[in-house]
């Protein structure tokens, strides 16, 4: 097909040599995380892809961002997109529920253990006798059904969406039966975001009844009972392509993707595509600890999607259409979450996808005058805090990537972090030398500290382009962490606008503005104090008082027991008070390798991966959040982790597995060896790169991409 040679064109140009025997899509197993709090989702997705069809079995609630929860035993249907691993649901719209008249009071219900999923294919069997499959393209959702005679129904949900905070509107919709075998429309629709989605639906088979169901209160879209009369094998296909632009671009989306009704060759289109991807790492591992890893990268390659048409067409966050750079605009960018570990080993393995991103940030900041912060079809939720769009693009410039404009960068770097926006006062900011917590709602500290971070990386950025004036102003503001740290608690509290300490201070309590409102986010006092480590190591070890205090905060840090950990957000998978369940806390344990005991922190990371990753339906203890907790997964087993996610460093760690190979660019490799490896030698010393002794705690991103090898000495202490 069309899809497979292009993709096939795009990795030769790169250079990299795609190994079509091999298969490591075959250890994917897309059910992990889709029960407890992982919120996946087992249906088909290409990589970067716009659609991702799946089950929906309920629209509301903390269990079902996702729209599916795996312990779910009745379905409402079959919606054509979705997020993976998020803490706040939205999409799930065009909703297909086939179900069989004889029996209809099953057509809720199916059998759980007729449920199989793989890349690229979905399947269950509904108690009513009707079996459904799905696979996909990137812009294009294909449905198989097959009916238990020749009669088929069909229902046709144009008013559902997954709900944010139970207030998921359909504002307008303009829909319309084109013919028997077409329908085509257009929706407006509010929940996290308001978006506009253009589609087209054809059916092979041609209705031969269509009803229309009575619409309830404030419902602004139809929903359809649709009547089919099946050919001699019962089955019918359905195809809904999508757009962000008009129904045009999605017809024309689905007749370039999928032009025919072969299901069984786009289901295995799907797979060669995701082998040529999930191929660029090699390991040598347990099946336990291949799919854990192989599941890890299919979720990290899920997001963010490329929303722009095959034309290169995208409807931006200011509403006007306009053409790509390289027919790449890129959404579903939960940047709080990716910028930690998700895009810079992004950078590693999909280095062809970084200019793209990048450019999509710079875009939006000419739309609508500042960088993206969460976006959900191309339009911003606001969700989190900080600029962290700002450390992403320093990362991508050091690291080589010159594929968008450097100085608009650094402008829209710049003005990003001067205009004030929906969270980022500067004048309040810039007044006080922190957020005071008596003129902020909540999150006080930890906006002072997340701006912290972004300040560095605009003074970093500014150096680099040799703007002096910049550099100087942002490298100060970058320290104003420290105007927030508590001499007697030795943390960081909150302060008013009077200079007095937030009292009473409970540390060990997390806040968050979904259930527990106060000075940090999803957080508490203990993990938050971290933050500043991402760029100034030795500053904090300064506050401290020295390498021997910055030792002493780490291990008391891992070991002070939490009160009701698991009472508030973001406090799963504990050690201490390391969460692991949530990102601020994701670089923690690393920041032993600066300290007197490396290997403490060995041990703990051996630990995380061991007790806190599993491949079962509840294998993720804590949001995936568009691919973050994976990427944890993923770079830790190699060996190394950006604490600082912007410096083009990763500080070693351990590595998990005997032997990892790295597939790069250029048809380089970068091989990782673990000699002596063993379940009980899993701590690491003598680490070696390309054969000399490496005598600093991290290696480059250079230094991988220009291959080599990494290897390390275990040993059992």
């Amino acid at each position: 097909m069309a899809i497979k040679k292009i993709i096939i064109i795009a990795l030769s140009m790169i250079g990299f040599n795609p190994i079509i025997a091999q298969s490591n899509s075959k250890f994917v197993n897309t059910f992990i995380g889709t029960d407890g709090t992982g919120h996946t989702f087992p249906g088909p997705s290409l990589p970067f892809g716009m659609v991702q069809p799946g089950p929906d079995n309920s629209v509301e609630g903390w269990n079902h961002t996702s729209g599916y929860q795996y312990k779910d035993s009745l379905i409402l249907g079959f919606s054509q997109m979705r997020f993976s691993g998020t803490g706040i649901g939205e999409m799930g719209n065009i909703l297909l529920l086939p179900y069989n008249e004889n029996k209809s009071k099953f057509k809720n219900s199916y059998f759980k253990n007729s449920e199989t999923a793989s890349v690229g294919y979905y399947s269950l069997m509904k108690k009513d006798e009707v079996k459904i499959e799905l696979t996909c393209s990137e812009r294009v959702a294909f449905h198989k059904y097959t009916f238990p005679d020749s009669k088929g129904k069909l229902l046709l949900d144009f008013q559902h969406g997954i709900q944010f905070l139970n207030d998921s509107l359909v504002l307008e919709s303009d829909i319309k039966i084109e013919n028997p075998t077409t329908i085509s429309g257009y929706c407006k629709t509010k929940g996290w975001v308001t978006k506009k989605y253009f589609f087209t639906i054809k059916f092979e088979t041609p209705f031969y009844a269509s009803k229309e169901i009575l619409k309830e209160k404030k419902q602004n879209a139809p929903k359809y009972n649709l009547d089919f009369e099946l050919p001699k094998n019962n089955i019918l296909h359905v195809k809904i392509a999508l757009s962000t632009v008009s129904i045009e671009g999605a017809k024309v989306n689905l007749t370039s993707e999928i032009p025919n009704w072969d299901f069984n060759n786009v289901r295995e289109e799907a797979v060669k595509i995701w082998d040529e991807y999930l191929n660029r790492i090699d390991i040598e591992a347990t099946q336990k600890q291949k799919e854990i890893f192989y599941t890890s990268l299919y979720h990290l390659l899920l997001q963010p999607s490329n929303i722009a048409d095959r034309n290169g067409k995208y409807r931006g966050a200011d509403d006007i259409i306009s053409i790509a750079p390289n027919k790449e605009y890129y959404s579903t960018l939960s940047i709080w979450d990716i910028y930690r570990g998700a895009f810079p080993l992004l950078q590693i393995i999909v280095p062809e996808k970084i200019d793209g991103i990048v450019n999509t940030m710079l875009l939006h900041h000419k739309a609508i005058g500042f960088l993206p912060i969460w976006t959900a079809w191309g339009q911003d939720n606001y969700c989190m805090i900080g600029n962290h769009s700002i450390p992403m693009i320093l990362s991508a410039y050091q690291n080589g990537f010159q594929g968008f404009d450097k100085k608009e960068a650094l402008k829209a770097m710049i003005e990003t972090s001067t205009q004030s926006h929906f969270n980022s006062n500067w004048e309040l900011y810039n007044q006080y030398g922190y957020y005071p917590f008596d003129k902020l709602d909540n999150e006080a500290v930890s906006r002072t500290l997340e701006s912290g971070f972004d300040d560095w990386c605009v003074a970093k950025m500014a150096e680099k382009l040799n703007d002096k004036e910049t550099n100087l102003n942002f490298t100060k503001r970058a320290n104003f962490y420290k105007n927030l740290f508590d001499t007697e608690t030795k943390l960081f509290r909150g302060k008013d606008t009077n200079g007095n300490w937030r009292t009473p201070f409970d540390p060990l309590t997390a806040t968050s503005p979904m259930n527990n409102p106060g000075d940090y986010t999803e957080a508490n006092a203990w993990q938050y104090f971290w933050t500043p480590a991402q760029y100034d190591i030795e500053g904090m070890k300064n506050l401290l008082e020295g390498k021997a205090a910055f030792t002493k905060k780490l291990n008391d840090f891992f070991t002070i027991e939490s009160k009701n950990p698991n009472k508030f957000l973001g406090q799963e998978a504990m050690i201490g008070q390391y969460a692991h369940g949530n990102e601020p806390s994701h670089h923690i344990v690393y920041l032993y390798a600066y300290s007197d005991s490396p290997k403490i922190g060995q041990k703990y990371i051996h630990k995380i991966i061991n007790e806190f990753h599993n491949n079962t339906p509840d294998g993720m203890i804590g949001n995936d959040d568009c691919g973050q907790m994976s990427a944890w997964y993923i770079l830790s087993s190699l060996g190394f982790y950006p604490v600082n996610p912007a410096n083009g460093e990763f500080v070693i760690g351990v590595p998990q597995f005997k032997k990892t190979t790295l597939h790069l660019k250029n048809n380089k490799t970068f091989t990782i060896k673990a000699l002596n490896y063993s379940s009980n030698n899993y701590f690491q010393e003598n680490p070696k790169l390309n054969n000399s002794l490496l005598k600093r705690p991290f290696i480059k991103y250079s230094e991988i991409m220009s291959g080599g090898n990494l290897n390390f000495q275990m040993t059992n202490k």
